[in-house]
């Protein structure tokens, strides 16, 4: 209920920023008038100053910090030490232990009855603030001492939210707010919606249970945090190396790595190691004519030992537990409720429709991929195509850009996104300076978002380079959300406490305070959200110069980006609705439709300041003949992450390996490979446990808004406030399939039924016809 911490770790998948008081202040731009806002056409506005000067922001090597005044990590002055850390969440403890007395004794006082669900909000605020800074510290800073205080942090204030979310007194308040009239109709839509999420949360933690069974939830649900971050190391956790003949390699096709392997092979008469996810598997797969050691790297690659098969299994059980404890089905069962599938049933329904419409284009593929085995090898019939086939008849190729383009760098591209939010939504990136301690590493850099006409709306910290010990991939953490502050009547949290109290809690509230931003023109004052965007980039040297990208590293800046502009623009007056904090399988909306930009001339266009590139080429786009295998692929991993989270999850005698086989041998078309059991590394299961599908179903729903809205004029102002105004400015405020159904103009969405999904799936469908070359 009150821990609805941002994943994003939307994977998710966290971020507070400020100005220091007497300390170098970032540098503000005043925001333009409406009277310079762009026009409401395509019309491309050359490059300012403030979007060139991203341009060296990010290309050239980090200069040497001014000296400012040191601060702590966002700004935080006592967050100078991994000590002060755990000092703040025992601060933040004490003082949510008094805001909970409060909102417990609501009752007494007709006045606070009318506060509560303002006060639960804090209250999960409070412990959010704290909590995503810690997910955020324990993953991206290079200290360990600081890595360790943050999981301490983590694992004491979770497990007070778990008590939380089971507290009886507050839900038994919340449904007396509920139930008075007076007070409903005192809560804004927004407000009201907030109320809902906490009671449903309420009632998937077993809130009506006996105390006994209550605490087995939340013994259940530390168990599953947990397990989980077990789970997650062990899916990066090496597979040991494929032992691979000298002879195996006889008429390998790479002719660099590979005539190196095979000499090796040949010098040292030994067998070589080829360790899973490697270079040298990763060429083998793609080059290697003899299929033995294809298979063997594939062996090696897919395997798990007893251990790790047995983690995923304590996990998905104590889930199923989870579940039956509250009267559900399956844990698929309580996840759903609120999402915007609402039932397992339609999940499958959705993917059902994809199946059956994409099987057939899969089978084909698999067709043409049997008739090239068959030539290579000289069978006679069409031989079957293997799980190890795949890379070498049909060599996954890298995404590239539908015109040609030159060379595109880290600071090129964000000047571009600047370019098109401001085309969009009258917003732009700003340069922000950083104070000494500011950062947890030199490579980070910081980013003020501008709105043209309500100031500055956040602050992005980009922390983008590899470096030894930062976890792989893309990710976007929410430190901080946005919320209304100067109605929050605080004063009041302190009815019952002491002087002792009083000096406890004082971290927490200057940590809280030093957030709050009164927003020009208005008399209101905002806490704004600070968010980091973790990524794996080469680093700018002067020896290589500027970082340059591949294409599929410019669609993950761009998916990344599009969550940012959620959780900037999603200002709300509650954190708990606020950017990214949405159903699950709404989230990856906002993201996925900035990757449909990219497909567009005129939006590559803001990749060039002076109009100097040559990017209006024939473009490099084609049907990729393996795309129809590869969806069919991602919807047998939502069918699996369907039947892992499933009734029969629950079952003593449940076996993951043995259902992953059946899914294969009933609706698979390679076969299954004996032996493996590649499940273990599937590590959404975690973070996406029974939502997985979301990918699926919100690449449909971004389809169609692109197709719909934007692809005819993709920088058109109109176009672009009206999905800022519809869509991403509620944040989680209000139903999706409302803002869906309003956003396209389809009043059939709105009962989110399961015939609402099949029309999402009909989308998808029908827009990959129209789109033949969209992955």
């Amino acid at each position: 209920m009150l821990a609805r911490a941002a994943k994003h770790v939307l994977s998710t998948p966290l971020k507070p920023s400020f100005r220091f008081r007497g300390c170098l202040a970032a540098k503000r731009h005043p925001p333009s008038t409406s009277a310079s806002r762009a026009a409401t056409t395509s019309a491309i506005r050359p490059a300012s100053v403030d979007d060139t000067d991203l341009i060296a922001f990010f290309d050239q090597p980090q200069t040497p910090q001014k000296p400012t005044c040191p601060t702590g990590i966002f700004g935080h002055s006592s967050l100078t030490t991994p000590a002060a850390f755990v000092a703040l969440a025992d601060s933040t403890l004490r003082r949510a232990e008094l805001l909970t007395e409060r909102i417990l004794r609501a009752r007494e006082s007709r006045d606070e009855l009318f506060k509560v669900v303002k006060n639960l909000d804090r209250l999960s605020d409070m412990l959010c603030g704290v909590i995503d800074l810690a997910e955020l510290v324990r993953n991206a800073h290079p200290d360990p001492a600081w890595v360790r205080s943050a999981e301490e942090v983590y694992e004491k204030l979770c497990e007070f939210m778990n008590v939380l979310n089971t507290n009886v007194g507050l839900y038994e308040v919340l449904r007396d707010v509920l139930s008075d009239e007076d007070v409903v109709k005192s809560l804004s839509p927004e407000a009201h919606q907030t109320a809902l999420i906490f009671w449903r949360d309420f009632e998937k933690s077993g809130i009506d249970l006996p105390p006994a069974q209550r605490e087995r939830f939340v013994s259940l649900s530390t168990d599953i945090l947990v397990l989980g971050r077990q789970f997650l190391n062990e899916t990066a956790a090496p597979r040991p190396p494929a032992r691979i003949q000298y002879s195996e390699l006889k008429g390998l096709e790479d002719l660099g790595m590979g005539a190196r392997l095979r000499l090796q092979a040949q010098v040292t008469k030994r067998d070589l190691l080829v360790y899973p996810g490697s270079l040298q598997a990763q060429m083998i797969m793609r080059s290697a004519p003899a299929e033995e050691p294809r298979r063997k790297v594939y062996m090696a690659a897919n395997s798990s030992t007893p251990e790790q098969i047995e983690l995923l299994e304590r996990l998905l059980r104590s889930r199923a537990e989870l579940a039956r404890l509250v009267g559900k089905e399956s844990y698929a069962h309580m996840t759903l409720s609120d999402k915007m599938a609402k039932s397992p049933e339609n999940v499958q329904h959705f993917l059902n429709t994809l199946a059956d419409h994409t099987r057939p284009y899969a089978r084909r593929a698999l067709r043409t991929l049997s008739m090239r085995k068959q030539a290579h090898l000289n069978t006679p019939s069409f031989p079957t195509i293997q799980a190890w086939d795949r890379d070498y008849y049909c060599p996954p190729e890298p995404p590239a850009p539908p015109i040609s383009l030159p060379p595109l760098t880290l600071g090129t591209v964000f000047m571009a996104l600047s370019r098109l939010f401001q085309a969009l939504y009258g917003v732009s990136l700003r340069l922000a300076e950083t104070s000494s301690g500011e950062v947890w590493h030199t490579d980070v850099r910081k980013l003020e978002v501008v709105d043209e006409d309500r100031g500055v709306l956040g602050w992005i910290y980009a922390d983008l380079f590899a470096r030894g010990g930062k976890p792989g991939g893309a990710a976007h953490y929410t430190v901080r959300c946005s919320r209304r502050t100067d109605d929050d009547d605080s004063q009041g949290d302190f009815k019952y406490a002491d002087e002792r109290d009083r000096a406890i809690v004082r971290v927490s509230q200057e940590f809280e305070a030093s957030k709050h931003f009164r927003i020009p023109g208005q008399d209101v004052t905002f806490q704004l959200p600070v968010i980091v965007l973790l990524c794996e980039f080469a680093r700018p040297t002067m020896g290589r110069g500027a970082t340059v990208l591949e294409w599929h590293e410019v669609l993950t800046l761009f998916h990344e980006m599009g969550h940012a502009m959620h959780s900037m623009i999603g200002r709300t007056e509650y954190q708990n609705v606020s950017g990214t904090r949405c159903a699950t399988d709404f989230v990856e909306l906002p993201s996925i439709l900035m990757e449909h930009f990219l497909n567009s001339p005129a939006v590559l266009s803001l990749f060039d300041p002076d109009g100097s590139f040559a990017i209006r080429q024939a473009g490099n786009h084609h049907e990729d003949p393996c795309r129809s295998i590869d969806t069919h692929t991602q919807i047998l991993l939502a069918m699996l992450d369907q039947a892992y989270h499933s009734p029969a999850a629950g079952s003593p005698t449940f076996d993951s390996t043995s259902t992953l086989e059946d899914l294969y041998r009933t609706r698979g078309l390679i076969p299954y490979v004996p032996g493996t059991a590649w499940q273990t590394q599937f590590g959404h299961l975690f973070g996406y446990g029974a939502t997985y599908y979301s990918y699926l179903f919100d690449r449909a729903i971004a389809s169609r808004v692109w197709r719909q809205l934007f692809s005819r004029a993709p920088l058109d102002r109109t176009v672009g406030e009206k999905y800022k105004n519809d869509v991403l400015r509620f944040g989680g405020g209000k139903d999706p399939w409302e803002m869906v159904a309003s956003l396209l103009g389809s009043p059939t969405l709105q009962n989110g039924d399961a015939e609402a999904m099949a029309e999402v799936g009909r989308w998808k469908i029908e827009d990959e016809i129209a789109m033949p070359g969209r992955h």
